[in-house]
């Protein structure tokens, strides 16, 4: 049996250093926020022939040096640009490479809108957001603390509902820390698939956590073993569940992430980071944080 929990100080210690790390590269670095954020300009067209594909567009308009670029296709022959605002001499640009073949006729598209837009995620959707997610972490920890209020020694059962929101938080840093980075080396942006992603990283760290604590509590009353080495054991016996289900979920996304397309990679690639740091957090983080508050109380 794997000694986890009698090595809980060095566990808290890496995933310490991980959200402190993650915390600074956020502060230095920031977030490299896309058109969603910040806004920009959009650009429909109509093809008269057959609509080529994204990846067709993507490198049609390589040439172009234009920042945030999104493509969606819209009906079953337009195609619609959203990317960084740009002058009208660049729009130019951009509807001529969009025009040019591999033959000797351009090809026959017709513009039909180009304007600026604002950004898709305002500052009271932010705010609103903000609250939301406060409420959720607070509803987090009643219902734990109301599930687990049978199991309330040697540890309050609340204090359940505040580890996993620990490790809830661990896992959205470290996700944001990774991403600080890749945006200030690698230009890769944020827009809202990014949030989708964040919030379903949120909620696979909660449902990890859960499936441990879950374990605990049935352990607890049927074990003359003392409180740490009860929760010894049942994060052994849920070890082999958390780690293969998180594996099988991510050769699913590694393989979106290599042969998907362009518009979906920085979901998928947060979604990997946060399942990744989810997975190492409900096993080696929850149940030692929890082992050491409750010594720490004594």
């Amino acid at each position: 049996m794997l000694k986890i929990i009698q090595k809980r100080i060095a566990w808290i210690s890496i995933s310490s250093f991980l959200v402190a790390l993650s915390i600074v590269f956020l502060f230095s670095f920031g977030l490299k926020l896309g058109i969603d954020f910040t806004g920009g300009s959009l650009l429909e067209v109509k093809y008269n022939e057959a609509r080529p594909s994204i990846a067709e567009v993507q490198d049609k308009l390589s040439s172009v040096e234009i920042n945030s670029l999104v493509i969606q296709p819209v009906g079953e022959d337009g195609i619609l640009l959203r990317f960084q605002e740009i002058s009208e001499e660049k729009h130019q640009e951009v509807i001529s490479a969009l025009k040019t073949s591999d033959g000797e006729a351009e090809i026959s598209l017709d513009e039909m809108r180009f304007e600026a837009v604002g950004p898709s995620i305002g500052q009271e959707l932010k705010k609103k957001s903000i609250y939301a997610i406060v409420l959720v972490l607070l509803a987090i920890v009643a219902y734990i603390s109301w599930v687990f209020r049978k199991v309330s020694k040697p540890i309050a059962s609340w204090k359940y509902g505040v580890v996993a929101n620990i490790a809830l938080f661990h896992d959205v840093v470290i996700t944001l820390g990774v991403f600080a980075i890749l945006g200030k080396y690698f230009g890769v942006e944020v827009n809202t698939p990014f949030v989708a992603a964040i919030l379903t990283v949120m909620g696979y760290s909660v449902n990890d956590t859960i499936v441990v604590f879950d374990r605990i509590r049935e352990n607890l009353p049927i074990s003359d073993d003392d409180f740490e080495d009860t929760v010894n054991k049942s994060v052994n016996q849920t070890i082999t569940r958390s780690i293969n289900t998180s594996m099988t979920t991510m050769l699913v996304l590694i393989a979106v992430l290599i042969f998907g397309g362009e518009t979906i990679k920085s979901f998928v690639l947060a979604l990997t980071i946060g399942i990744a740091a989810g997975t190492y957090s409900s096993i080696f983080l929850a149940s030692p944080l929890l082992v050491f508050w409750e010594r720490f109380r004594k």
